[in-house]
């Protein structure tokens, strides 16, 4: 009896395993053809999204790719996710333009942090200047700047690995960090050609926005740092500061100002701008549009101005500059500035990761492109070696000097 009924048992647990068994099949079967008609899918509507594209070779790699590798080198596995970032990643690289970058995950996740104002670091900004990683300015009171780092200076090495082939955004990610954390820098500076290794302590950065100064000789300052979100407020106190001191002399330092939001650069410009004046030109490629002053009315014409550049002034800080100097209410006095005059769009591509592409560029009142000449001078002046470790500071000196002329 025991025996049958064990048989029985038997018999039973095959019929159900033979039954499940051949349900996994269909199952696997109908997923694995739903799969491969999604694959199909999307490459005919990718095919059909690129006219003239012979996508055969693209898919061609990929299918290598996934049958045959072997990693050698350690890093995360391959999936076709990594393998879809990293073709999207080289379909942007493929721009040639440093400031267009596809974000994945985790850096999507760190960019935005940036960008709300959650900022780790050294405290500089950094760009692309003839296609190598550039120090665009130190800001000031950070790590960076007490460190050393100069306007100019070019990274070649972060942490002992080589920059050559980072985006900036990419090399930006590397240098900042976790406070009371370390980041060595290698670095070559042009206006004395030599190389520095320089050690930098993270910390948390506190932006500056601007200072204010009533020299003794009746010439009002106000150094201008970034052009952050705070900038429309602290810049309006800061003339409502210079309207009470009776004074008419105004030098706009805005050296070392990396830049920053657009809307800021037009709202400092229209205090010294009519009305309907050209601020900046945004340049699509297919078409132009103006963007103009919306007239704070505070163009008088009683008001000297002097504006100090040099290369660390780029993006918000060159637009100013440009339209206060082309529009004839100030004079530019200092050295070429960086040349960074482009426009980015942060595109969501998924929940999760985005897409950070340039757009536009930026021209000013008489259709000089800033991305690709920059703003030279009225009044070239050149801070010597020996001038800076005296702490003279001869554009200042000049500036003082044209604005007493008048």
């Amino acid at each position: 009896m025991t025996t049958c009924l064990a048989f029985a048992i038997l018999v039973y647990m095959k019929k159900l395993l033979r039954k499940h068994f051949l349900l996994s099949i269909i199952l696997l079967l109908i997923f694995g053809a739903g799969f491969a008609s999604g694959m199909m899918k999307g490459r005919d509507v990718f095919a059909q999204s690129v006219e003239g594209v012979d996508m055969t070779e693209f898919w061609r790699v990929w299918e290598i790719v996934q049958d045959k590798y072997v990693p050698t080198h350690g890093g995360d596995p391959m999936t076709p996710n990594s393998l879809m970032e990293g073709a999207v990643q080289g379909l942007v690289e493929s721009l040639g333009d440093p400031y267009s970058v596809y974000f994945t995950p985790k850096e999507n996740k760190s960019f935005r942090e940036a960008i709300d104002g959650n900022f780790q670091g050294v405290g500089m900004e950094v760009g692309m200047s003839d296609g190598v990683l550039t120090v665009v300015a130190p800001l000031k009171d950070t790590p960076a700047e007490r460190s050393g780092i100069m306007s100019g200076d070019i990274i070649l090495e972060i942490d002992g690995e080589s920059t050559a082939r980072l985006t900036v955004d990419e090399a930006v990610a590397r240098i900042r960090g976790e406070i009371e954390t370390e980041v060595v820098l290698g670095i070559y500076r042009p206006s004395t050609k030599v190389e520095l290794e320089i050690t930098i302590k993270r910390a948390v950065i506190n932006i500056p926005v601007l200072e204010t100064d009533l020299l003794d000789n009746g010439v009002f300052v106000i150094t201008l740092y970034n052009f952050t979100g705070s900038v429309r407020e602290d810049f309006d106190r800061a003339m409502v500061e210079f309207r009470k001191s009776g004074k008419t002399k105004l030098i706009l330092d805005m050296r070392g100002n990396p830049g920053g939001y657009l809307t800021a650069a037009i709202d400092v410009s229209s205090h010294f701008l009519p009305k309907g004046s050209v601020v900046v030109k945004e340049d699509f490629g297919s078409y132009t549009r103006s963007l103009r002053s919306t007239g704070k009315g505070y163009g008088r014409e009683d008001i000297d101005i002097v504006v100090l550049i040099n290369g660390g002034s780029a993006s918000a800080s060159e637009i100013v500059a440009g339209a206060l100097s082309q529009q004839g209410v100030a004079t530019l006095v200092g050295t070429k500035t960086f040349g960074k005059g482009s426009v980015q769009e942060l595109i969501p591509i998924t929940g999760d990761t985005s897409l950070k592409l340039t757009i536009a560029r930026w021209l000013t009142p008489d259709d000089v492109s800033l991305s690709e000449n920059g703003l030279d001078p009225d009044v070239e002046v050149e801070i010597s070696e020996e001038d800076s470790s005296a702490e003279i500071d001869t554009q200042l000196q000049k500036a003082i000097e044209l604005l007493l002329e008048k």
